[in-house]
């Protein structure tokens, strides 16, 4: 029953499908994850793809929440003694949870208000014959009121509790909440003041925009708000979320609450202002910090996730024999050599910059280096040094003529991977510098088999990521992170438990079985063998077959993404057309005689059958591009080198909501703003350039007090 009202709610919500929707439920209700729905069941979700299959997980998700805070509600209401017919199905039919909590909120559990002191004085009476206003004399009232609960309070305390208790009524009242929330929602500014204390500050200084701002909430962009809360928190601004004008609202208030112009009204109307001033603003605002925070955070993770995956599916090298190089001035260089498996062979330091200089040392040994370990590529830090670095080993490489490529790779979060227990397992006896040097290394070699032993939050690709709610970013990275994972696919024979741990259906346990399988029995033959590693059961192995690959199997399919449930489907075409599946996946003409619709049943249609047809194409076909080599202008070293005017090279290394940063080799990126990165009005960044793109940009600008670039791309 409850499946059967999420299905219609998100259906509605996401102009889906209803089926469509219901179908998916239930498979993610079966343990089944995002991507092998979206890969292996398009039959039954209508070919959804993985974000709009993670939008009806996320909608499920809200809709439990609200189900078990619906149960606490209901509970509390009925211990109460207060719930009746027409309040429970109220309850029943809200699936808002603004709304649930404003019906809420009159039987909420209260802390000691002063209208409860008011109420536990015997003043509710007294309060109601106020509101009704028909009330001649309100003190005579007020009076008559005390005699009869016997109070020792005055009149004038009377009438004060019992407005007291009008004020909070009105606050509860639902029609008066939406009212003021709609205002808010179609008004409401966002002030920004800096704390005078704080002015003068260093900290201060990056936050020197929002000293003295103020703009619609409903225009204020992620990155704005985000920026502002973070000052908030530092203690440097002070913010602010009003409605443009305090008074239209205490008059709306007024012209439902207030009726004729006796004693009485003005009562109620002194009420109605203190319940906006004292009780309904603050909580509406509060409401609204929260609601703008919310989607400020969301736009941030989104940005930080589709950066997440850009650099995740950044293009490989491949499996060279890789020298890994972390580049550094007064403790030299620390060079690895790697095997193209990207075990370590080699390892030393090497001083070829000041202030020790022995140059001509350095570069005896990295050539010999290069020589003995037959390195096919070099992988550059690009942190401090990194282009002297460059030129050094140029110099080097150049005199070898050895055609040896040569690489600047990010280091961000190479440091946190090098003192993390992965790293510490991976490489007991070696320390902190030789395993960041391996991690550049391998980043060249294999990009995403190295990034997810690190945090996201620390690969430094994010908009604010470390101010956002820390349980949704996870959530969002994670997910992209197994996206990835599971789209390029990942050989079940080389691959680490920490990158085994994403693809579908396993996680951290059934990684590490697989690992200690393989190290006790030697390489997997076959798909079919992992049946046999400890508690991998049928669940699992239908999870994550298909993202497995064994290169060089005996059956072809094993290192294909064809699915083991549809290797009869193969087997059966090769024997239609009298042929192994080997020679159908060699031979183009063989696959064009094939008649897919033969081959439908109740639960294989066309678009498996076409996935299978377009795999057995380019089987284990890798989706990430081709790497290519790039330089720096040779012209510019330190921000102090750039002139306004300068067309340079550069390389995207982040995507924000307002721009995109670009590295120019001056050890500090500039930001090439959203209006300046074409010419033609732009979106979002992410339409006009990706993470690590190689651009063209010219100086407009630089600020060397705050250290700041900008930048342009058109030109």
């Amino acid at each position: 029953m409850e499946n059967n009202i999420f299905a219609k709610l998100i259906s509605q919500d996401l102009g889906l499908s209803l089926e469509v929707v219901a179908n998916t439920l239930t498979l993610l209700e079966e343990g089944c994850t995002i991507p092998f729905i979206s890969r292996y069941r398009k039959e039954r979700t209508g070919g959804l793809d993985e974000v709009q299959i993670a939008a009806i997980s996320d909608q499920s998700q809200r809709l439990q929440d609200i189900t078990k805070r619906k149960e606490t509600i209901v509970k509390t209401i009925t211990e109460q003694e207060k719930m009746t017919p027409e309040l429970q199905k109220r309850i029943d039919d809200c699936w808002d949870a603004t709304e649930l909590e404003d019906i809420y909120l009159p039987y909420k559990p209260r802390r000691r208000t002063r209208a409860q002191i008011a109420r536990e004085q015997g003043l509710e009476p007294l309060a109601e014959i106020i509101m009704l206003q028909r009330e001649r004399d309100p003190e005579q009232a007020a009076a008559r009121q005390l005699s009869i609960i016997n109070s020792q309070l005055s009149v004038e305390e009377a009438l004060r509790g019992a407005q007291d208790i009008i004020a909070e009524n009105i606050s509860e009242n639902e029609r008066s909440r939406q009212q003021i929330r709609g205002f808010f929602r179609r008004t409401a500014i966002i002030s920004s003041k800096v704390v005078k204390a704080k002015a003068d500050t260093d900290e201060a200084a990056k936050y020197s925009d929002y000293f003295d701002w103020s703009e619609p909430l409903r225009r204020c962009s992620s990155h704005r708000l985000l920026a502002m809360r973070r000052g908030e928190n530092e203690g440097i601004l002070r913010l602010s979320i009003d409605p443009i004008d305090d008074e239209e609202c205490t008059d709306k208030l007024k012209s439902y609450y207030v009726r004729g112009n006796n004693a009485c009204s003005r009562l109620v109307a002194e009420a109605v202002d203190d319940s906006y001033k004292r009780l309904l603003k603050p909580s509406i605002e509060t409401e609204f910090a929260s609601l703008s925070k919310q989607k400020a955070d969301e736009e941030a993770i989104s940005v930080f996730a589709e950066n997440l995956r850009q650099l995740l599916l950044g293009a490989p090298l491949g499996q060279k024999r890789v020298m890994g190089i972390d580049p550094g001035f007064r403790t030299g260089c620390k060079v690895v050599c790697l095997d193209a498996q990207g075990n370590l062979l080699h390892h030393e330091a090497i001083f070829p910059h000041p202030p020790i200089n022995k140059r001509m040392q350095a570069t005896v040994h990295l050539q010999q280096m290069i020589a003995d370990y037959q390195i096919e590529a070099i992988a550059i830090g690009n942190g401090t040094a990194s282009r002297e670095t460059r030129a050094f080993v140029e110099d080097c490489i150049k005199t070898q003529q050895t055609g040896v490529g040569l690489f600047v790779v990010s280091e961000d979060g190479a440091s946190v991977y090098s003192a993390s227990k992965v790293a510490r397992d991976e490489f007991p006896d070696e320390d902190v510098t030789v395993r960041g040097a391996v991690s550049i290394g391998r980043r060249l070699m294999d990009p995403l088999a190295e990034l997810v032993k690190i945090d996201p939050k620390s690969i430094g690709v994010g908009q604010y990521q470390h101010d956002v709610d820390q349980t949704k970013l996870k959530h969002q990275l994670d997910q992209t992170v197994e996206s990835c994972v599971n789209l390029v696919g990942v050989n079940l024979n080389t691959a680490s438990s920490h990158l085994l741990q994403y693809v579908s259906g396993l996680g951290p346990a059934l990684a590490k079985n697989i690992v200690d399988f393989r190290r006790e029995n030697g390489p997997f033959a076959s798909r079919a063998q992992l049946k046999k590693v400890p508690r991998l059961g049928p669940s699992a192995f239908q999870q994550c077959a298909g993202f497995l690959r064994i290169p060089g199997a005996k059956n072809p399919l094993d290192n294909s993404a064809v699915h083991p449930e549809s290797y009869n489907i193969v087997e059966q075409m090769a024997r239609d057309q009298k042929c192994t599946v080997s020679d159908l996946i060699s031979n183009k003409e063989l696959r064009s005689r094939i008649d897919i619709k033969r081959y439908t049943t109740d639960t294989v249609g066309l678009p498996t059958l076409q996935d299978i047809m377009h795999e057995l194409e380019k089987p284990g076909r890798d989706p990430r591009e081709q790497l290519e080599e790039f330089s720096f202008d040779s012209r510019v070293h330190e921000i102090e080198d750039l002139a306004p005017g300068m067309i340079l090279p550069g390389i995207v290394t982040n995507i924000t909501n307002f721009g995109a940063f670009v590295d120019i080799g001056v050890h500090q990126d500039g930001l090439v703003h959203i209006s300046q990165l074409a010419n033609r009005r732009v979106n979002h960044p992410t339409d006009v350039v990706k993470l690590h793109q190689q651009v063209e940009v010219k100086v407009l600008e630089v600020d060397l007090r705050r250290h700041r670039i900008s930048l342009t791309m058109k030109f």
